[in-house]
């Protein structure tokens, strides 16, 4: 092990840690763990080296997250949506991170890494939401140098035991490979697997948006909710004309105020319309008769054409 550290440390984290800060699924803090623990196995020269992998992380994160900074700024809601898609919990990672960045800005990027799924797309939205470079490359750096030095710190802390697992493991030879292979396929068998049970489980019917586009020309308009998020209302500050606005969470409000045998439309910006369909079931097991998502949201709705008004600022 000391002598892949040696030999590789600092490239093989500097490539891995850019690797997963561009989206690959690699084993970033593995790796770390295991450079850390190399190290601690030679203290005559492990702070110096631990600094430089240190800083090879931060690094690698920065380049890799103003990447997807500067995609933010240009296209918005179009990377957002492209990076849901590549998560393995896509329906739920958008809501999560509107949420968070709507209550806490930018500062969120300094744990950002720490929470699975939120630094994936917290920092598109930093900069589909036009934040200044200065305070995104201070935050980012904060939490990536807060991320690296968590790594390094377990593999310095446990090097020993780093060390009786990596030494099983050469033992076992290609036998390793093929556990490893296998508990990596049992865990995204097992996401995708509940994946499957949640879309089973949500209401199926959709309304197309030229069918909600004839209601309302037909004087048959629908109560129509908007339930993004107020993150990503501000990415894009546009409703669909009588739309208003309501939390999937809380469906007291909802239940009070509209009779169950109304029309309801509800939109999202989640793909699948996944939130929106979690709602319509909720209230069709409240009692609500019509309820349906409208396929596509607000993008769809957008795409055929049909007219948008602004938020009020």
């Amino acid at each position: 092990m000391q002598e892949l550290v040696d030999r590789y440390g600092v490239l093989l984290v500097f490539a891995n840690v850019l690797a997963l800060s561009l989206g690959l699924p690699v084993p970033a803090m593995p790796t770390l763990i295991l450079v850390g623990a190399g190290l601690a196995l030679q203290p005559e020269v492990m702070w110096l080296p631990l600094l430089g992998v240190l800083a090879a992380s931060v690094a690698a994160s920065l380049i890799g997250d103003s990447v997807w900074f500067y995609a933010g700024r240009r296209y918005g809601n179009r990377t957002l949506q492209s990076l849901c898609r590549l998560s393995l919990s896509r329906d739920t990672c958008m809501k999560r991170t509107e949420r968070f960045y709507g209550r806490f800005g930018i500062r969120i990027l300094s744990v950002a890494k720490f929470i699975p799924g939120l630094s994936m797309v917290s920092v598109p939205l930093a900069g589909a939401m036009q934040s200044r470079l200065p305070p995104f490359l201070r935050y980012d750096g904060l939490g990536a140098t807060l991320w690296a030095a968590l790594g390094l710190g377990l593999g310095v802390v446990f090097s020993r035991q780093v060390e009786t697992v990596i030494d099983t493991l050469s033992q076992l030879g290609t036998g390793a490979g093929v556990v490893i292979g296998i508990a990596l396929a049992a865990y995204v068998g097992w996401r995708w697997w509940r994946r499957h049970a949640l879309m089973k489980s949500l209401e199926a019917a959709r309304i197309e948006p030229a069918e909600l586009d004839d209601l309302i020309r037909n004087g048959r308009a629908p109560v129509l909710f908007d339930i993004r998020a107020p993150g990503f209302r501000d990415v894009d500050p546009y409703v669909i004309p009588g739309a208003v606005f309501a939390d999937e969470r809380q469906l007291d409000g909802v239940l009070a105020a509209y009779p169950r045998d109304g029309k309801i439309v509800i939109y999202c910006a989640c793909p699948d319309e996944v939130s929106a369909a979690w709602m319509a079931g909720r209230l069709r097991k409240a009692g609500f008769r019509d309820v349906l998502p409208l396929r596509g949201g607000i993008d769809a709705w957008r795409a055929g054409g049909f007219g948008v008004d602004p938020l009020a600022r």
